[in-house]
């Protein structure tokens, strides 16, 4: 039995001077985190969602997400995140898909969500600024006791193929992600400080970032909107020894103009990467740059956000996203579910106790990718001697071309290496001699100019012919997510295909 929002009771009773969450130039200690989210669980009682209730909440990154977000969970209701973007047919089909009872929504970014929840006759909450909060509700002494096995989060996937699905996150599955985080990254309260400008809607932010500092009692400073300027002096500033992004925000740290470098970095300790694959040039760049060395790691909504990370006491190998965490099982099967010997391609299938229970309502779905406890991911990857995984792409995403698997990772990585190339994406594109042809979309470091010719010259030198994409186009920038994940399906693929060829 437990709940989410247990930590920050814990921490408020043994620490309440401690700082929580800094967000701009505010401070929330434990203590008046705990006084707050106790005060929300309370309005949430006294307005009769009862716990297992689902709540949609739509709200940026900031101090108020957290204290609402800790607030819905120690009333016991079950956790929606959505982006502030969202439209209101978004939040609509959520709504519908998952019976919510309440939707809540910053002050700023209500229109859609308020629009959505009149559609379905629901009640509707306005999140302000936290300084405006009243304490007009009894606040609850403790969190509601839950099950370990009840849905604490369901957390929409971005519904590559079809409409969303949610995976729905159990309370143990959430309290095994801290307890992992707890042996793989060696935190101290009394020294650590996090960071991120990664959405708190999503699960890398939401989990990964805020809830297991949240839980381990370290500050997390939160900056929205993400500049990478404000990126770098936050770091600085603020002391911060741990920070999570994703490639597009390591990439825009790289291209900070001035002197920005070693010094403004000097206190961290790890930069982790997720969400996407990060090139090994940036990597290099990277380090070169600031003295700090981007590790990556793995994981879907389907886990929590987490799978696989190198140890904190131990070397990244270079184009690896490291091993199974605590907890966590890995293997790396054939078509037909097979185990494939050390070094083959296959996909990647994870099992453990942070896995989702399932899709909210949806047992075929469920059934596709769950199986005697194993997760399929839908990735390809290897796993070498030591059991580190190197991701080689996505298992949809592959291109083949005249018979030959094109792996878009890989291609990635080498115009990556170009020096006029910031963001590279490639795609297949229907091709009526080949079946599928290799096609790249670029983007150039600015003043930069670049022939197409001229970067497949450059890729064929590094790579076999049948890799080199023969479709190029140059573009001021690429389609990108909330999270900061370059859009493939976004791509406009006539575009490419009317692209001077090579």
């Amino acid at each position: 039995m437990g709940n989410v929002a247990d930590a920050v009771f814990t921490h408020a009773s043994e620490h309440p001077e401690r700082v929580a969450v800094r967000a701009g130039d505010r401070e929330v200690t434990f203590g008046e985190l705990r006084d707050r989210v106790a005060s929300y669980a309370g309005r949430v009682h006294d307005a009769g969602v009862a716990p297992g209730e689902r709540v949609v909440l739509v709200a940026p990154t900031g101090a108020e997400f957290v204290a609402a977000y800790y607030g819905l969970h120690a009333a016991g209701t079950v956790l929606i995140t959505m982006n502030v973007m969202a439209t209101a047919a978004e939040i609509d089909y959520v709504l519908e898909d998952s019976g919510a009872s309440l939707v809540v929504a910053w002050h700023e970014a209500a229109t859609a969500a308020s629009t959505a929840a009149a559609g379905r006759n629901l009640p509707f909450w306005t999140l302000p600024p936290l300084a405006d909060w009243t304490d007009d509700a009894t606040g609850v002494d403790a969190p509601v006791d839950r099950a370990d096995d009840d849905t604490a989060i369901i957390i929409y996937t971005s519904g590559t193929t079809g409409r969303p699905k949610g995976a729905e996150l159990a309370v143990g599955g959430v309290a095994a992600l801290v307890d992992a985080a707890r042996h793989q990254l060696n935190f101290d309260p009394t020294v650590d400080r996090n960071g991120t400008a990664l959405p708190l809607f999503h699960v890398y932010g939401q989990l990964m970032v805020m809830h297991i500092a949240i839980s381990l009692g370290t500050p997390v400073s939160l900056l929205h909107p993400f500049d990478p300027a404000a990126m770098v002096a936050m770091i600085r500033d603020h002391g911060l020894t741990f920070v999570a992004g994703v490639p597009a925000m390591w990439i825009a740290m790289l291209h900070v103009p001035g002197d920005a470098g070693h010094e403004d970095l000097r206190t961290l300790r790890a930069a982790s990467s997720g969400g996407a694959p990060l090139p090994g040039e940036v990597i290099d760049a990277f380090e070169r740059r600031y003295g700090v060395r981007i590790r990556e790691g793995y994981g879907l909504s389907e886990t929590s956000g987490w799978a696989t990370s190198t140890p904190a006491d131990a070397d990244a190998k270079p184009g690896t996203v490291g091993r199974a965490v605590h907890g966590m099982q890995l293997e790396v099967r054939d078509a037909a579910g097979h185990a494939v010997p050390t070094g083959e391609v296959g996909e990647v299938w994870v099992k453990g106790p942070i896995v989702m229970k399932g899709y909210w309502n949806r047992p075929e779905a469920t059934a596709e990718v769950l199986r005697d406890g194993w997760l399929r991911t839908g990735d390809l990857g290897t796993l070498d001697a030591d059991g580190d995984l190197r991701i080689v792409d996505r298992l949809k995403e592959m291109i083949i071309r005249g018979g030959y698997n094109v792996y878009p990772r890989e291609v990635e990585e080498v115009l990556h290496t170009h020096p006029d190339v910031v963001e590279a994406a490639v795609v297949g594109v229907p091709d009526p001699r080949y079946g599928e042809e290799v096609a790249a979309a670029v983007v150039l470091r600015p003043g930069a100019t670049l022939d197409a010719e001229e970067l497949r010259a450059w890729a064929k030198e590094r790579l076999s012919a049948y890799k080199v994409p023969h479709l190029v186009q140059v573009l001021p920038t690429l389609p990108k997510g909330p999270s900061g994940k370059i859009l493939k399906r976004a791509i406009d693929r006539d575009a490419l295909r009317q692209a001077p060829p090579g």
